[in-house]
């Protein structure tokens, strides 16, 4: 949808075509991923207004998480903090 389609209006009609589609063909565990695209089909369609996503800020959020699992917990947080600016930063 998003590499074929250049405008939001196109977008949303896509996206409304893939929600009739999931939900004729029946397949209830397609329901909850459904429902949460229905929920937040504004903002999903804003990628067309300049064509960004927050696939960067996902990526640093997973390094962060990595990062505290390596520690299991963290206890001193402005340690943590200092350690993932000298990593990350």
């Amino acid at each position: 949808m998003y590499q074929n389609t250049k405008d939001k209006i196109h977008g949303y009609t896509r996206l409304a075509q893939w929600h009739e589609k999931v939900v004729q063909s029946g397949f209830k565990s397609f329901n909850t991923i459904s429902r949460t695209i229905m929920n937040h089909y504004v903002t999903i369609l804003n990628y067309f207004d300049n064509r960004s996503t927050n696939a960067s800020a996902e990526s640093f959020n997973a390094k962060i998480k990595a990062f505290r699992s390596q520690f299991r917990g963290v206890r001193n947080i402005g340690f943590f903090l200092f350690r993932l600016t000298q990593i990350y930063a």
